[in-house]
């Protein structure tokens, strides 16, 4: 079992005065150091633990979290650079090597980046790759139309913006379906709207069907997103207010924002309503 770079279960061996042995099958005992540790156990016990080569090259464990395992896409800050490729903060004592073959574009300390975690099993090294053609596919082999998938903002277009589905496609979200500020490398929880028949993805921020954004709640957010993400307007507001800002009802008004707030798409305050 493949164990390096993923986040496992392993029993306990022995507890020493500097850690944790733990027994990693065929790959022998693998050290869990003090500093690493965030909750303790006895011999016997399993600990959950993401495992990886340290500056050393020895297989080591820690209950820290990286921000992307192998096999995931993540956007990461490269915080150094020298002679054989860059480094990023992937949330781990040991930065994340993404060597010069491996890097699109050639990568700048202080920048940040969408790349892929992968693993050279020859050495048992992890890396990250910017070069996610390689990686991603276009056409959809798993996925169904309705079904809620995790995406990432990897990059603006003309149409909208083109997202990572899953970590494995490519997907496409539509600027006129968008009604909520999005930046690249954030992740959201979204939707397979539709399946195309070349296996293209089309993706949905809202669930389709009942819960899809009507005309009215779509044109309040055009509205918060105009201003800056909020509108001195609320239930409370005089009808006049409303239409003057709106040119709707106040009843349609109440409805929208009801809408948006059961979606947690704005909050409604004492002074107007904010986009979350």
């Amino acid at each position: 079992m493949q164990i390096i770079g993923k986040q496992v279960e392993l029993e306990v061996t022995k507890k020493v005065d500097f850690g944790y042995y733990l027994d990693g099958g065929p790959y022998g005992e693998i050290l869990l150091p003090n500093r690493e540790v965030k909750t303790a156990a006895e011999a016997g016990q399993e600990m959950e633990v993401f495992i990886y080569c340290d500056s050393e090259d020895r297989l080591v464990a820690t209950q820290r979290q990286p921000r992307a395992r192998v096999g995931e896409c993540a956007y990461l800050e490269v915080v150094s650079v020298n002679e054989y490729g860059a480094f990023l903060d992937w949330g781990l004592l040991k930065d994340l090597f993404v060597p010069f073959r491996e890097q699109q574009d050639r990568m700048q300390e202080g920048q940040s980046y969408l790349v892929r975690v992968d693993l050279d099993e020859a050495t048992d090294r992890i890396f990250a790759s910017s070069r996610l053609k390689r990686y991603l596919k276009s056409q959809n082999e798993t996925l169904e139309e309705g079904q809620e998938v995790q995406i990432l903002i990897a990059q603006q277009t003309d149409l909208g913006y083109k997202v990572i589905v899953e970590h494995t496609y490519w997907g496409m979200l539509y600027r006129n379906e968008i009604f909520q500020p999005l930046r690249r490398g954030e992740a959201q929880r979204a939707y397979i709207k539709r399946v195309r028949e070349d296996g293209l993805l089309d993706i949905s921020l809202q669930k389709q069907g009942a819960e899809q954004i009507p005309e009215d709640a779509a044109q309040v957010l055009a509205e918060l997103r105009a201003h800056d993400g909020f509108l001195p307007l609320n239930d409370k507001s005089q009808p006049e207010q409303i239409y003057n800002q709106l040119e709707m009802s106040k009843k349609a008004f109440k409805k929208a924002i009801g809408n948006l707030y059961k979606q947690r798409l704005i909050t409604i305050q004492p002074e107007g309503i904010r986009l979350v």
